[in-house]
């Protein structure tokens, strides 16, 4: 049996949108509300309302010196006891397409957030919990569903090359990236141009600020451009979309 722990509502600054979500029982937490003594508190209401015969209440709390908070905002928490954990909806799509080094700190970033991920690799080697195999990865391209965030970055340019022409091609993604040098960045920019694309919209080096080549460096600035897109398009809205609106 779990205390779910919901922001209903919030005003002003807060640490959480509403919506977010916990879960907590008598030996574990699940989940955030944003931690600090808002998150403290909320852990031992949920508690003390697990043992008690309520099912579920509701307490409204101001972020501010009396909390130990410096938000200024308020918010409103909603406690509900349930049969299980759920799980915070995913809030974007990532297809990621090549399982090497950048591509594993990727997924072990990604994994922590609110978000899905579809990773793929060709080489049969890569296999590992996460991976999907497949040996024509641009294929998956066509099963992704609209409003995507695809990340390229296989060991092969010419794959690299075909995966994002498709992507291309499609036109409803939310974010097409592709991992290289501002060399690479023209070639494939050129190439694409003589199949008859308009390659303005391929991200290319990704990354929201210039990163050392360390994978783990090149992974975190590329997560916070995702996120950044993320905020900017609305989920599920495919580029097409976002672009005549």
């Amino acid at each position: 049996m779990f205390i779910e722990v919901l922001i209903a509502e919030t005003r002003g600054s807060a640490p959480r949108e509403a919506g977010t979500r916990m879960w907590v029982n008598a030996n574990e937490v699940h989940g955030t509300i944003g931690g600090g003594n808002l998150e403290f508190m909320a852990v031992r209401i949920a508690r003390e309302l697990l043992s008690s015969s309520q099912h579920e209440c509701e307490q409204r709390f101001a972020l501010g010196d009396s909390l130990g908070q410096c938000c200024g905002g308020s918010l409103v928490l909603r406690f509900r006891r349930v049969a299980q954990r759920g799980a915070e909806p995913a809030q974007f799509h990532v297809v990621l397409y090549g399982a090497g080094h950048v591509g594993t700190e990727l997924a072990r970033i990604l994994e922590r957030l609110p978000c899905r991920l579809s990773w793929f690799d060709t080489r049969r080697e890569m296999a590992r919990p996460g991976v999907e195999i497949e040996e024509e990865p641009a294929w998956m391209v066509d099963q992704a569903g609209p409003g995507m965030f695809h990340l390229v970055m296989t060991h092969s340019h010419a794959l690299d090359l075909d995966i994002v022409e498709r992507v291309l091609r499609r036109g409803d993604f939310a974010f097409l990236g592709l991992i290289g040098s501002d060399t690479k960045a023209a070639k494939f920019r050129a190439r694409l141009h003589a199949r008859g694309l308009d390659p303005s919209p391929l991200v290319c080096p990704i990354g929201l600020f210039k990163a050392g080549k360390h994978p783990a460096e090149v992974a975190v600035s590329a997560v916070a451009q995702l996120l950044e897109r993320r905020a900017q398009v609305p989920v599920g809205r495919a580029l097409k979309s976002v672009a005549g609106a």
